[in-house]
């Protein structure tokens, strides 16, 4: 899920990018103050589809400019409260993104980033310039998730060790020292807490309803601010989909794990050079000796390399035949791709959210960490090996997002989540060849859908709206929203 970094290169090329064009940012700056300016109305209504907290809510400071690096986009601050559930009172101050075309024909789109961690706002212009026909009818509209972007959590040993990359294991004292720095503020990097804040922007920006996008992690918070307002949504796009109803088999990977077989012989099958079982080769390795998790990471990691997986199957192979410098050679260029800012990527974040969100077999966050241990060991003796093959139970129960879990402190658990979406059109799209968020989660979501589409992409990877190489994907969404 968080390696939607994994193409920084595009990202800084786009963040190199600027534009001063005075007099259409002035026309729009007065329009953009009016528009944050209803924040004040709507401070006296409640956020938040269960928690009623109007004393928590404070006024918006606009300050609207133009986004560093994001032609056609202007950026503002959005304030809000620290606990939309009221019990704490305090505030954040959040940047937000939005186009220029404040008076499009069919009204906002609410776009989610992904991570959870990485800041949205920067890869706005490329959203809009990929898909001309969505950002000419609607305005895009995003906001940095809390935590992120110019308020991101620094964790600097987490962020040393483990970067972009949800599967890297940190060290157990890396992650106390992380939660030493939250500090009691890690109840309030959740979800739950971070739909509260995109429903204040859409009362803020005066919409009714809304279309939501999210992209990854992107998805699942855009499925939860359904869930949670469904009143405000008229549509709702799911690209490379995390499923909304918290699952064990979600952390450890489960599908994700049993799926590389699936893309690798896929892979293979439409190479020349390749006439030998891929997924056979790693499962012998990571039986002698080659860490599982290493391997499952660098993987994952490389689907933003190369969709065709060429060169690892090659690699793989090698290793196999026992010469292991290709295959190390891939893992020391996948590190070297997964370091990242905070700013850009939080993994300290990361953390806080996936921690307090995600179900365990210890169950939710605010599970006893000196039980957490016994409950692993239980799941790995209760998953089935052919579930999970090419690779081993342990390897699920001891990928990065587990590990990190498991030596996280207690959390206010959030709420209870319906498991149906909202009887509104809802698109999933996937490429089949994504490994980070794979295509059998998109299928799991697509039964919580009352009115869905499922568009499957072969030869894809990850997060088709952004980094789609074709465009069966961008061209599915564009059609949906028109």
């Amino acid at each position: 899920m968080s390696h939607d970094l994994g193409r920084k290169s595009v990202m800084a090329i786009d963040r190199g990018r600027s534009s001063r064009n005075g007099s259409s940012a002035r026309l729009f700056l007065s329009v953009l103050a009016m528009v944050l300016a209803l924040l004040a109305a709507a401070s006296a209504a409640p956020v938040g589809a269960v928690h009623r907290a109007p004393d928590a809510l404070v006024p918006a400071r606009a300050d609207p400019h133009p986004c560093p690096g994001q032609p056609g986009f202007i950026c503002a601050t959005l304030t809000v409260p620290l606990d939309h559930r009221g019990a704490v009172r305090g505030s954040l101050r959040l940047q937000v993104a939005a186009a220029r075309n404040a008076s499009a024909a069919k009204g906002v789109l609410l776009f989610f980033g992904g991570g959870p961690g990485q800041a949205a706002v920067p890869l706005m212009s490329r959203l809009a310039a990929r898909m001309p026909e969505v950002a000419r009818d609607y305005q895009i509209v995003t906001m940095d998730q809390r935590g992120t972007g110019r308020g991101a959590v620094h964790c600097p040993r987490l962020q040393a060790e483990v970067g972009s990359s949800d599967i890297a294991v940190a060290s157990a004292g890396a992650v106390a020292e992380c939660a030493r720095i939250v500090g009691r503020y890690r109840d309030y990097y959740t979800t739950e807490q971070s739909v509260g804040d995109f429903d204040l922007l859409r009362r803020a920006l005066g919409a009714d309803k809304v279309v939501v996008d999210g992209a990854s992690y992107g998805s699942f918070s855009a499925a939860r601010y359904a869930v949670a307002h469904p009143g405000n949504v008229s549509r709702l796009v799911l690209d490379s989909t995390v499923p909304h109803v918290s699952s064990p088999e979600v952390p450890l990977y489960v599908a994700g794990l049993h799926a590389q077989a699936r893309v690798l012989r896929a892979a293979c099958g439409a190479l020349s050079t390749c006439s030998w079982d891929p997924a056979a080769d790693l499962a012998w390795l990571v039986r002698h000796g080659y860490d599982d998790n290493v391997m499952f990471d660098t993987i994952v990691g490389y689907e933003y390399v190369d969709p065709d997986y060429a060169a690892l199957i090659n690699a793989v192979h090698r290793a196999r035949r026992g010469d292991r410098k290709p295959l190390d050679d891939l893992v020391s260029q996948n590190r070297a791709r997964q370091a990242a800012d905070h700013h850009a990527y939080s993994a300290g974040l990361h953390a806080a959210t996936f921690c307090s969100d995600a179900r365990f077999p210890w169950g939710d966050s605010a599970a006893s960490p000196g039980r957490r241990g016994a409950a692993l060991r239980r799941a790995a003796r209760n998953i089935p090996q052919e579930r999970v093959w090419p690779y081993l139970p342990a390897t699920a129960v001891g990928n990065g997002f587990v590990a990190t879990c498991r030596n996280w402190p207690v959390t206010r658990p959030g709420p209870a989540v319906r498991r149906s979406l909202p009887d509104v059109p809802v698109l999933l799209v996937n490429g089949d060849r994504d490994l980070s968020t794979p295509l059998e989660w998109a299928r799991w979501e697509a039964r919580y859908a009352p009115r869905h589409r499922l568009v499957v992409v072969p030869g894809a990877d990850h997060s088709l709206q952004l980094f789609e190489p074709g465009t069966q994907g961008r061209r599915a969404v564009t059609d949906f929203l028109r």
